[in-house]
């Protein structure tokens, strides 16, 4: 197997940071990209439900905030964590994260996606670690390439 480009998911969790040393052992062997992708909630899609806009400039400033928080965040981990891969490129999208995630696939031509079972979802819930999480599941499921799933302990 042929691996150029590795798509690394995180939603910035502790369990997705999990699947840090796999995802630089991987790209080490490989002498592989690693692309990080981080998706934000688009929060305006979920207010036509309750038939009320809150103020949209205030939706906006929420968003702006959190794509700059995680863009530290990234930054951060990129220079502390993901220092020895060949090349790294973070990428940051609005909307369904397993959405982007497939998306992301064909747009930079990864040949893998290296995942963790669980993410934030299990953080919030404390869900069983013997079920895998949501996204990774619908990730599974739907990716045209390999999955290399850490699990989460």
């Amino acid at each position: 197997m042929s691996v150029k480009t590795i798509l690394w998911p995180t939603d910035l969790s502790r369990y997705s940071r999990e699947s840090i040393d796999e995802v630089v052992s991987l790209s080490t062997l490989y002498g592989a990209k690693v692309v990080v992708l981080y998706s934000t909630i688009d929060l305006c899609s979920y207010f036509p439900a309750y038939g009320n806009y809150p103020d949209q400039d205030r939706l906006n400033d929420f968003r702006d905030w959190e794509v700059e928080k995680a863009r530290k965040a990234l930054n951060k981990l990129c220079e502390e964590e993901l220092r020895s891969c060949p090349l790294i490129e973070i990428r940051l999208t609005l909307g369904d994260p397993v959405t982007n995630i497939i998306k992301h696939v064909e747009k930079e031509n990864a040949d893998l996606i290296v995942i963790s079972s669980h993410g934030l979802g299990r953080e919030k819930k404390n869900s069983a670690p013997d079920v895998i999480g949501s996204v990774a599941d619908q990730v599974i499921k739907q990716s045209p390439v390999s999955v290399h799933v850490i699990k989460n302990t």
